[in-house]
């Protein structure tokens, strides 16, 4: 059992625990010549940089990328950022670890969020997006990767289970717009958070780390999933084409501009809804994560290098200006469970 973690990492510290092996290298100065090894290693925590300066020669050779290793070393800062100073490694059998110790995941239940989708797409009132949505998620040849999926390698929910997070929590944000925004069509919103990042089952790779894969690098995760949703309806006999050339739309300006990858702007009130709800839910997650981090300097948290700014925690800050309690604002940063999808039923017009 992993009892040594990258979050709890000091300066100083002497180490001897078990990481996956995320980068590996060798790499030589051009300035002096000197070779060392050099390693990225993580857990479920986060990963740090890792150097081997003698004796990794062969050492090198029997373990690869995503293999987990037993390491014996110790921290150091290095430019103000923390990295190991290595000793020794050796690679550990599979029998040796459980590999849910290095690979981060949700804090919630996989199933209760999966059932949480689905209950959404049951209560839709149009059957032609009932239909496809249905098709989707139940497809098993997709259902089992959902469940496991991240939505992001590093930016938002980059974790197993994240995009099926990001998909419930989106349902849950959408409950309040549409009651503000009566003439938004609930049933093609619901439509655009299911389908809209569809694409990321197989634009990354989730089975040892989370990395791309050689499609997703090609063609991105909007493309895969606009191209797997134009299957599905093909599928259903008789689809609405106008109906079809909406999801599409949905799926293709949800990251709102040409510059972000979107092939097409948002020209609908449901895709504009759509690109605004996940912006806000990406952005405010990746800030969850930051702030729920150790890692930074007394009130602020390390530069996060998607929001490129590093975070004050507010929390800390009240304390330290006023010495006392934390003026009302709740201690639990991201504890709170996603909203039930199921809410999402009406369809409005």
């Amino acid at each position: 059992m992993k009892s040594l973690y990258v979050s709890s990492l000091q300066d100083g510290q002497a180490i001897n625990g078990s990481f996956l092996v995320r980068e590996k290298e060798i790499r030589t100065s051009p300035r002096t010549g000197t070779s060392w090894l050099q390693l990225e290693l993580g857990d479920r925590t986060g990963s740090i940089p890792a150097k081997m300066w003698d004796n990794y020669a062969e050492l090198a050779t029997t373990f690869e990328l995503d293999d987990v290793v037993q390491v014996r070393g110790r921290v150091k800062l290095y430019k103000d950022q923390k990295e190991l100073a290595i000793e020794q490694i050796t690679p550990l059998a599979e029998r040796d670890y459980d590999l849910a110790d290095f690979l981060p995941s949700t804090k919630y239940d996989v199933e209760q969020l999966y059932s949480n989708l689905r209950a959404a797409i049951a209560g839709m009132k149009n059957p032609w997006l009932k239909q496809l949505l249905a098709s989707v998620v139940e497809d098993p040849a997709i259902s089992q990767r959902l469940k496991r999926a991240p939505a992001a390698m590093t930016m938002h929910h980059a974790f197993l289970g994240g995009l099926l997070e990001h998909m419930v929590g989106l349902i849950g944000l959408t409950h309040s717009v549409l009651e503000h925004y009566p003439e938004l069509d609930g049933d093609l919103l619901l439509a655009g958070i299911v389908l809209h990042d569809i694409g990321k089952i197989d634009e990354l790779r989730y089975s040892r780390g989370i990395e791309y894969t050689t499609e997703g690098r090609l063609l991105g995760h909007i493309m895969i999933g606009a191209a797997l949703v134009k299957e599905k309806i093909k599928a259903i006999p008789q689809f609405p084409e106008p109906l079809s050339v909406l999801v599409e739309h949905l799926i293709l300006s949800h990251h709102g501009s040409m510059e972000f990858g979107s092939p097409a702007l948002p020209q609908t009130r449901e895709a504009v809804a759509l690109h605004f709800l996940d912006d806000f839910d990406s952005k405010m997650a990746a800030m969850r994560a930051t702030l729920e981090s150790p890692s930074g300097n007394g009130e602020w948290t390390d530069r996060n290098p998607s929001l490129r700014r590093a975070l004050l925690r507010s929390e800390d800050f009240l304390v330290g200006k006023t010495g006392g309690s934390k003026a009302g604002l709740s201690k639990d940063v991201g504890g709170h469970a996603p909203p039930p999808a199921a809410k999402l039923s009406s369809s409005r017009r």
